[in-house]
């Protein structure tokens, strides 16, 4: 697997899964080549940064020449991991998270819910989705674990509750966190964790449509 280097801006990690979209769609559409401007416009952003962003991993292009769609889509995969199946575990099932459930994730990278976890009490323990997900009680987390090869897990739980669930993940042995919550978490070294919040996002969209009219 090709290895991510560590010291490259967030930004531009952040910005690893959209080109590799990009590539899988260029290679869809039978393009061989791609220059920086046309990976630029795809993805919304100016061809500067998309030649600063590949920088950080060596000669991917030659200049005048563009960039082979193929090999970058190779590339991007290996980096992102996304060449082998990835198994991640989902903590609430609430709309979220009934919602992430039947998302069908495999069909367009090789990620796949395996397995997901609420209140002990709550109704939908014990059963399964409609595409074979198994939904435990939260007592069982730890035990259900081990012997698989989970380690990052979606969470999408009440506030109030997301740190003592993240608490049992790290107890459990999970090394990544995609959290649903605005609330920090607070992990230890070696864990990571990602934040999705989507009422910031919505604030942030409405700001520029705001702007917009200005």
């Amino acid at each position: 697997m090709a290895s991510l280097n560590k010291s490259i801006p967030k930004a531009t990690a952040k910005r690893l899964s959209l080109y590799y979209r990009i590539f899988k769609r260029f290679n869809a559409e039978k393009i061989e080549k791609a220059s920086s401007k046309q990976i630029a416009d795809a993805i919304g952003i100016d061809s500067a940064t998309v030649r600063r962003d590949f920088s950080y991993f060596g000669e991917l292009g030659r200049r005048g020449f563009g960039y082979d769609v193929n090999k970058l889509m190779n590339f991007f995969a290996d980096i992102l991991n996304d060449t082998s199946t990835t198994n991640v575990l989902l903590v609430g099932v609430g709309n979220i998270g009934r919602a992430l459930l039947h998302y069908r994730f495999h069909e367009r990278n090789k990620m796949r819910i395996a397995m997901a976890f609420d209140t002990d009490d709550n109704e939908l323990v014990g059963s399964k989705t409609v595409d074979g997900i198994p939904v435990y009680g939260i007592s069982d987390i730890k035990a259900k674990i081990q012997g698989t090869d989970i380690q990052t897990a979606i969470l999408t739980v009440p506030s109030n509750a997301a740190q003592e669930v993240t608490d049992r993940l790290v107890e459990a042995g999970i090394k990544g966190i995609l959290s649903f919550s605005p609330r920090h978490l607070s992990l230890p070294k070696g864990i990571v964790a990602q934040y999705v919040d989507l009422t910031s996002e919505l604030q942030t969209l409405l700001y520029f449509m705001n702007q917009e009219k200005k």
